[in-house]
């Protein structure tokens, strides 16, 4: 029996990262508050728990400011990735939310090179292309969520970012104390946002119903604190990019879960399959190719 390798097990990890990270997008249609202040409790629910998590196991570890500043940059994109992407929910529904997250791949064959200093791969921008196709004729079946869209495409290309420079500064410390660092900071940077963004919108309900908060706290806990953990663990062992196309699969459990129970495959037409099979192509061939690279080192 072949033993189970690090590049293994790093899959593994990735693709169960994916699978509950498919749950995100459902949430984000159960929990009855803004795209904002949901953010905001997902944020506080996380660095609560991991606090007192890591305080009581004694891995609680500190960092130098520098690290520090890393890490209060990728919470900050963080915080207003996770905003953009329920807005893009707000505006249009589950299915086209998630699959903008899609461009991610897209995005992170422009960004890596560029974040990371490594050469431009022409494979990746070639499957990246692919995906584009696969979401063209996605967004080809209705054009009255433009909006969601929009936020749906800024939501993507912070994502990338985001994993391109956990991927970058994945040494600083554990991945658990980077992953409570980061919602710590995307958490301060939205308090302090917050009494702009409510006097904007002052009819919004900031008060979380119960099955709210139950809903929430399963988000914090299953659908963010583990797949973060297990993504930031990845990433010392699997480029960016390959995370990043990987978690184009996300969109696929959350449409499969969106249709069974939203109803959203009655809005739908062929050509929307067409593009999911394109996409999960594209993402199977990039798995393929660095499961064996990594195999073969």
């Amino acid at each position: 029996m072949p033993k189970i390798t690090i590049a293994d097990n790093s899959f593994i990890k990735l693709h169960i990262a994916v699978f509950l990270a498919g749950f995100t997008g459902v949430f984000g249609k159960l929990i009855h508050l803004d795209a904002f202040v949901l953010v905001w409790y997902r944020m506080l629910l996380v660095t609560f728990f991991l606090f007192f998590i890591l305080l009581f196991s004694k891995k609680l570890q500190k960092i130098s400011w520098k690290d520090f500043g890393k890490m209060a940059l990728i919470g900050s994109i963080i915080a207003i990735h996770w905003v953009t992407f329920y807005g893009s929910i707000a505006h249009s529904n589950i299915s086209i939310g998630v699959v903008c997250f899609s461009l991610c791949g897209f995005f992170s064959a422009l960004a890596e090179p560029l974040l990371l200093k490594k050469k431009f791969s022409l494979t990746n921008l070639l499957l990246s292309m692919i995906v584009i196709v696969g979401i063209g004729l996605i967004f080809s079946f209705d054009h009255r969520y433009r909006t969601g869209i929009l936020y749906g495409t800024v939501s993507a290309a912070l994502a990338s970012v985001f994993t391109i420079l956990n991927r970058k500064y994945s040494s600083t410390c554990s991945s658990s104390n980077m992953l409570l660092y980061q919602m710590g900071t995307g958490f301060l940077l939205l308090t302090l946002l917050s009494p702009i963004y409510l006097r904007m919108n002052p009819e919004i309900a900031i008060i979380p119903g119960n099955m709210d908060f139950l809903f929430l706290s399963i988000l914090a806990i299953v659908c963010t604190i583990l797949p973060f953990m297990f993504q930031i663990q990845v990433l010392r062992h699997i480029s960016a990019f390959t995370v990043n196309l990987t978690y184009t699969l996300e969109p696929i459990y959350s449409i499969l879960i969106a249709f069974i129970f939203f109803g959203e495959a009655r809005e739908v037409t062929f050509a929307f399959y067409v593009g999911l099979v394109i996409i999960i192509v594209a993402v199977l061939l990039q798995n393929r190719n660095t499961f064996i690279n990594s195999r073969s080192c």
